[in-house]
């Protein structure tokens, strides 16, 4: 027992030394902060930056679409939380987007973003990301920016590890941070029984090519680890993923401590053909669970969420040769494998070297059964037989790395805030320069794929103390753009960044700009509730809901005057915007409101909806300044007692015939 304490005491009194170390490296001030290179980010007025950088927004729960090399914010795409701005999460349309087995979610932590790829390429397609929190997985349309998908993870906590995609977008992948009992097993054990009864999963989500659609192919039941990042082979190393894990010794409690006691942790290698395989030999296992699906439907501008309630399981003890551990020093944050596929790069945090896996030596060790025993069953590959090398010294704290194209390597340094430039081949330091300061994630575009642009690199810091002007307490978090087009590196621009950022990857702007969607078109809105012209508005009433088809156009809106509406009523505003011109869109919001305003984009309907809680008048208006007029775009809605009398009627610019006709619970046709 004395010598299992000293022990303990010895790895925390370690990693305590080596922590103070690395922090006591760090940049101190701004004047120790190199200036940046305006010209080389400037993009004039009217001129276009040469790349989208699609960002996560971690805790909001967004992503920010900002130009590279200008750093100007372009957009915040709403995902897994409630927007305000456009009503996202609040219109009836998209509130179905925010359902789970847990019910309405209207928030959650982004922190992963992966771009379509066809022949391990960007493509333009769509952009997916991860709900860290609530386990999903969400995909975004490049055409129009919009959340248009939302797939919930069954037997799966803490979806950190993902998104993660195949070369020619055949899967995204996301493996469960936290290890938990599975979702058909008796979860209520003392958390101490960890090793026993907590399992992992990998969650292999087909994406239908056409569509996009997402879908739960299988899942692949994994020890009870957590997983952390992962990247898919390419190129030699196609049907494999490589995923990082740590806490290999199942602790529980105190991880700072209890899970960096062995020296090596391990990037779990999974031959996904392979499982593929299995699949088609009837070896996956059904298993009841419960999970939320969710897709906008872009004829009818509505998101329908549908409860699933199953999924297929493989078992790595019925499917041999699926699965390896490569040992890997302690607590790996990155895995990630360089534009050929043939080397998988590991990131322990708390070690003092690169290691560079080969994927041929893998394969070889393999075929000669190279292993240093089993971990639950999974043969554990020998380090030196797979290694191909290691990066010495390279500095404190490695997280993250990307590749240009000329066959270099950048590592992220968290601790001694840096970025490090290395050659894949030889594995010598070519170039480090300072961040200001932590730096967690770096992005090169297409650094991740089969073809990088090595021109820039952007680290994503934690810190900016000294780089803004102060706003208190909270500061925004930091990105900062490097030129990697020569010899060594150069800091060109500093610029804020919304939420957290975590990860980011960029894509060349001709890639997406040429495809955007512009407007809806009239004609193909298939919304229950469109109006395609002011004659086709009106107002009904339906028990206690009163459904008003509105439209909107500038500058005034249809119908503009609206009586009958009661103490009690929940009134649906179904706006369509009949503007077919390009960023004209309007909104809508009424006092009162306890939801949000609307926005709606050109040629689009969508739904607000509101309690009728009080009697009086209540203005309604656009919010979005369309035209000279848009201060005259407005109207009244009467509210009068429960149980009156007043008929429904309704207009725009005429009187009603009669205000005397008995409501009723069908339409009262009113005049325009």
């Amino acid at each position: 027992m004395l010598l299992k304490k000293t022990k303990l005491l010895l790895t925390a009194t370690t990693i305590g030394l080596i922590l103070y170390t690395m922090q006591s490296c760090k940049p101190r001030t701004a004047e120790a902060a190199a200036g940046g290179d305006a010209e080389k980010a400037y993009v004039a007025p009217g001129k276009y930056d040469e790349f989208y950088n699609i960002v996560s927004g971690g805790f909001n729960g967004q992503i920010g679409v900002y130009g590279l090399p200008s750093g100007r914010l372009i957009k915040i795409v709403p995902v897994f939380s409630q927007f305000g701005e456009n009503g996202y999460g609040y219109s009836e349309e998209s509130k179905p987007m925010l359902e789970t087995s847990h019910g309405f979610v209207p928030w959650d932590d982004l922190h992963h973003i992966a771009l379509s790829t066809t022949n391990g390429e960007h493509d333009g397609r769509w952009a997916f990301a991860n709900g860290n929190n609530t386990p999903r997985l969400a995909r975004v349309d490049l055409t129009t920016f919009k959340t248009v998908e939302i797939l919930e993870l069954p037997n799966s906590a803490g979806n950190h590890s993902s998104p993660f995609i195949t070369e020619n977008t055949e899967y995204i992948v996301a493996g469960t941070r936290f290890s938990i009992p599975l979702d058909d097993e008796d979860g209520d054990v003392p958390i101490d029984t960890y090793k026993d009864n907590f399992k992992g999963t990998i969650s292999f989500v087909s994406v239908d090519q056409t569509t996009g659609n997402m879908d739960i192919a299988f899942q692949i039941k994994t020890p009870g680890v957590n997983f952390d990042l992962s990247r898919a082979g390419k190129g030699i190393s196609h049907g494999w993923f490589f995923f990082s894990s740590y806490n290999t010794e199942k602790a529980n409690t105190l991880l700072e401590v209890n899970a960096s006691a062995k020296d090596k942790d391990f990037i779990m290698a999974v031959n996904w053909k392979k499982a593929e395989e299995y699949v088609k030999a009837g070896k996956g296992k059904k298993q009841a669970v419960r999970y939320a699906h969710n897709v906008l439907d872009e004829s009818t501008h509505m998101t329908t969420s549908t409860i699933k309630t199953e999924v297929l399981v493989l078992d790595p003890a019925d499917c041999p040769d699926m699965l390896y551990m490569i040992p890997c020093p302690k607590s790996p944050h990155g895995t990630d494998t360089d534009p050929t596929g043939e080397y998988i790069v590991g990131s322990g945090k708390l070690a003092a070297i690169i290691p560079v896996f080969s994927f041929t030596k893998m394969q070889k060790a393999i075929a000669d059964k190279k292993f240093d025993g089993h971990y639950d069953g999974i043969p554990v590959l020998n380090y030196d037989a797979v290694l191909y090398g290691e990066v010495k010294k390279p500095g404190l704290g490695p997280l993250h790395t990307e590749f240009d194209d000329k066959g270099n390597a950048y590592t992220s340094m968290f601790v001694s805030s840096e970025i490090v430039k290395w050659n894949v081949k030889d594995l010598k330091i070519l170039d480090r320069v300072p961040t200001y300061y932590s730096i967690g994630h770096l992005s090169i575009p297409g650094g991740p794929t089969k073809k990088p642009y090595g021109k820039y690199v952007v680290a994503y810091n934690k810190i900016t103390k000294d780089r803004y002007l102060p706003t208190g307490p909270e500061l925004a978090h930091s990105a900062q753009l490097y030129d990697i087009s020569g010899e060594k590196m150069k800091l060109i621009l500093d610029f804020p960044t919304t939420g957290e950022p975590h990860y980011a990857e960029s894509i060349p702007a001709e890639k997406i700009m040429k495809k955007q969607v512009k407007i809806y078109k009239i004609e193909d809105n298939n919304h229950p509730y469109v109006s395609k012209g002011e004659g086709q508005t009106k107002v009904e009433r339906k028990g206690n809901q009163v459904h008003v088809w509105m439209t909107a156009i500038r500058s005034h809106l249809t119908p503009d005057n609206i009586e009958g509406v009661k103490v009690g009523d929940d009134v649906y505003f179904h706006v369509t915007n009949l503007e077919q011109d390009w960023d004209v869109p309007h909104g809508l919001a009424i006092k009162g409101g306890n939801t949000a305003q609307i926005l709606i984009m050109p040629g689009e309907t969508q739904t607000l909806k509101w309690k009728a809680d009080k009697v009086g008048i209540f203005p309604f208006y656009c919010t979005d300044f369309c035209s000279a007029l848009h201060q005259e775009m407005q109207g009244y809605i009467r509210v009068s007692p429960a149980g009156s009398n007043v008929p429904i009627y309704f207009h725009t610019g005429k009187k009603p015939a009669s205000s005397t006709a008995a409501t009723t619970d069908t339409n009262n046709k009113g005049t325009n």
